[in-house]
């Protein structure tokens, strides 16, 4: 069964679900794009993260097809760039985001990183698409512990869904000061990347020790990992339906004591605090 987490306002939804980074840039691939999408929905993976910077909005097109008659059975996460988070510029690049994705809602509805524009102005413009009806909830993406500070100091900033940051176990920079502050505020934290990059994470002794043990592979691994504290939501993409299927199975994956200790073991936990990392 697929686990859940708990949105900052109180919602329920898959702590495992689907990214699209990468979808929609090669037209003649779009179709079996959205049938691995659509897999992954019959399969619980109802969370797709998408953005309009993904292919130039390509990637909301394919999550649209994927959706197309099931509205109802998904959560849609998309962001907007940081030169769109204007008052009005927000507006205008949520408008486009629906017409692609064909929906009247975004469920969630970031910040994809930090811009020129105040924060306040950009929060302002989420709190007038709640209102609206135009999104449900907003978040932020690839924030700082400082950046969080910024948005909870003002008037709505405890609206605050969630921080969307790379996160697996070659890169855990945010243990040491940003998870713990979302903690606190129950604010659950989406795993990007979990898998990491270049095939270098799904290369590590460790892991495959791991997988050895739960008759899993590391990358099955490394996903359920990034799970593990139940407050974390973890969007890996799939490139195939067989892909797609294996990512859905680390949701019966229960990591042990020991098996977190020898990941930790080589894959150091901060000591100190570092520079937001993020792709």
């Amino acid at each position: 069964m697929i686990p859940i987490v708990t949105l900052a306002g109180g919602e329920k939804i898959p702590a495992l679900g689907q990214g699209t980074w990468h979808l929609g840039e090669a037209p003649a691939k779009a179709a079996a794009e959205a049938a691995v999408l659509r897999t992954g929905i019959e399969r619980g993976l109802s969370l797709i993260d998408t953005a309009e910077m993904y292919a130039a909005g390509g990637a909301e097109r394919v999550v649209a097809e994927a959706i197309a008659g099931q509205r109802d059975k998904v959560f849609i996460v998309s962001k907007v760039s940081p030169q769109n988070a204007s008052s009005k510029g927000m507006e205008k690049s949520c408008a486009a985001s629906l017409q692609r994705l064909r929906t009247d809602h975004i469920d969630l509805y970031l910040l994809h990183w930090p811009g020129r524009y105040p924060i306040a102005e950009t929060i302002g413009a989420f709190e007038r698409l709640r209102e609206a009806g135009k999104i449900r909830y907003w978040g932020v993406s690839n924030f700082d512990t400082g950046g969080m500070e910024e948005i909870a100091a003002t008037e709505s900033g405890g609206n605050c869904a969630t921080n969307q940051v790379l996160y697996h176990p070659d890169q855990r920079g945010i243990e040491f000061d940003l998870m713990p502050w979302c903690r606190e505020r129950h604010m659950p934290i989406m795993a990007y990347s979990p898998l990491g990059q270049a095939g270098r994470l799904l290369r590590s002794a460790a892991l495959t020790a791991v997988g050895r043990r739960h008759n899993a592979t590391p990358a099955q691994i490394a996903i359920a990992w990034s799970l593990r504290d139940g407050a974390t939501i973890s969007i890996p993409k799939a490139a195939s339906a067989a892909h797609l299927e294996e990512n859905a199975a680390t949701a019966d994956i229960k990591l042990t004591d020991q098996d977190l200790t020898e990941i930790d073991a080589a894959h150091r936990p901060p000591r100190t605090k570092k520079s937001l990392e993020m792709l």
